[in-house]
């Protein structure tokens, strides 16, 4: 029988404390001052949480409810007919609003964030406030519940569940449908392979500089319709945000979730640059 010398038993004892989904030593990011940052790590190989900040936070959170979307849909029935197949194409690829309006209409809107909250376990993910029913986009969700959410899809959805959502994640285009360029945080800041969706609300609804160059009119997503609604209940509200989420590394050991909310009036760009420096820092301290 081996002995455990004396002189290491605190060590021993404080490492079998230690939670399993503790986050390792890693050296966070540098947050720019009036930027909020939140975000959660977590390595498959080693079957932990290895960078954490603020993991339980709420934000409002955009297109990235579209992975919940999508799985209340795909779970809810066998097949999917060819219209709603071209739906959760661009839904999940390229971030189009109206196809994500056209199931929250159908599938009972806020009803889908309770049902999918409680089948994964989702702690701080909660519907739209009762006052803005349709505002899919005020879902209010943490980086820790995305993190799980993704983790949920790889370990536990059917096949073909996983296998739809995540096969278009795997295929986001550079562009969104309305114009604004979703390259930002996974995409331009962590080399392939990988697996995003992207959120971005408060900007308006027109982009800087529409991306592909294709100068065509576009209408207002929903974060131009929530940016001028009034009320209450929403998290950073009268702010915008930018949230990058997905898997990286090969075999798609990383699962992360990045979410931040910028000072009132900021702009794209330098947003935008935020949260890729930000996401492109925390995955370097994760993988040296």
């Amino acid at each position: 029988m081996r002995i455990t010398p004396l002189a290491l038993v605190p060590a021993v004892v404080a490492a079998l404390a230690t939670p399993a989904h503790a986050a390792a030593a890693v050296k966070p990011p540098s947050v720019p001052a009036g930027t909020t940052a939140a975000w959660v790590v977590f390595d498959r190989q080693a079957g932990k949480i290895v960078a954490t900040r603020n993991a339980h936070r709420k934000y409002r959170s955009a297109s990235v409810v579209k992975i919940l979307i999508a799985i209340d849909y795909l779970e809810g029935r066998k097949s999917v007919p060819a219209a709603d197949a071209g739906l959760l194409k661009v839904m999940l690829r390229s971030s189009d609003d109206d196809a994500a309006t056209a199931f929250w209409e159908r599938l009972g809107k806020g009803q889908i964030v309770v049902r999918q909250a409680r089948k994964l376990g989702l702690s701080d993910t909660t519907p739209p406030p009762a006052s803005k029913p349709g505002f899919w986009g005020y879902t209010s969700l943490s980086a820790y519940d995305i993190v799980r959410t993704y983790r949920y899809l790889l370990d536990r959805a059917e096949p073909r569940v996983r296998d739809t959502i995540l096969g278009h994640l795997r295929r986001s285009t550079p562009c969104g449908t309305d114009g604004f360029d979703q390259t930002f945080g996974i995409p331009d800041g962590v080399a392939r392979p990988w697996a995003v969706k992207q959120g971005w609300s408060g900007f308006g609804s027109t982009p800087p500089v529409r991306c592909g160059g294709d100068a065509r009119a576009v209408g207002a997503p929903i974060s131009w319709i929530a940016r001028r609604a009034t009320g209450s209940g929403v998290p950073d509200y009268g702010r915008p945000v930018l949230h990058t989420t997905g898997l990286a590394g090969q075999g798609e050991r990383y699962v992360m979730a990045v979410l931040t909310a910028h000072p009132a009036g900021g702009t794209w760009n330098s947003s935008v640059k935020r949260v890729t420096t930000l996401t492109r820092d925390l995955y370097r301290g994760v993988t040296r």
